[in-house]
């Protein structure tokens, strides 16, 4: 019996898995936005990885904290987060132009400006993360918002569609395809 036990102790133990490695990995030249497909490099503005189990060293990069965040929020996302990290804006060295390769900080540790005039890579509103909350006082001093924890960023500053930019694209869409059709409807005409 006690043979037994071991041997079904060993089995248990064999079946366990390793954790896996959830450690952040450096911006590269090869980090592309997970929604744009776009090298990471060319945006300027602080960004984020977000790890998946099942993809050891392969995080998901976006050229927008605000993207991560929304991705996480995202009723549709099904895959497990592990882990999630930001460009630290206030790490020695780091700039709106180049916020680093390596500065990464845990988005659950991080504090963040919310609702100031900057803009993340892709154009829309930024969450810029700090770790220290006397740097994010003093970029919220400067450029306008509030600091606060991840928890308590509202939805609608990750999810809410970006004024103007929605509107302006529908609405120069519907002027070509009127033009368009008038053109069409001219020439079938003749």
């Amino acid at each position: 019996m006690k043979r037994l036990f071991l041997i079904a102790l060993l089995a248990l133990s064999a079946c366990r898995e390793e954790a896996q490695d959830v450690t952040p990995v450096a911006l590269t030249e090869e980090a592309v936005g997970h929604y744009c497909q776009m090298s990471l490099l060319e945006h300027e503005g602080p960004k984020a990885q977000v790890h998946l189990e099942g993809l050891p060293g392969m995080p998901l990069f976006f050229s927008q904290v605000r993207d991560a965040v929304a991705y996480a929020r995202l009723p549709e996302q099904d895959g497990v987060i592990l882990a999630i990290y930001v460009s630290d804006m206030g790490a020695p060295g780091a700039t709106w132009a180049a916020p680093g390769a390596d500065n990464w900080i845990g988005a659950d540790s991080a504090y963040y400006v919310t609702g100031s005039t900057a803009e993340g890579g892709m154009g829309a509103p930024e969450l810029v993360p700090f770790a220290d909350e006397a740097k994010a006082a003093a970029f919220a001093a400067e450029r306008g918002g509030a600091v606060m924890r991840l928890a308590d960023v509202p939805d609608s500053a990750v999810l809410a569609p970006v004024e103007g930019a929605a509107t302006s694209a529908a609405e120069e869409g519907d002027a070509d395809y009127q033009a368009r059709l008038k053109a069409l409807s001219e020439t079938v005409g003749d």
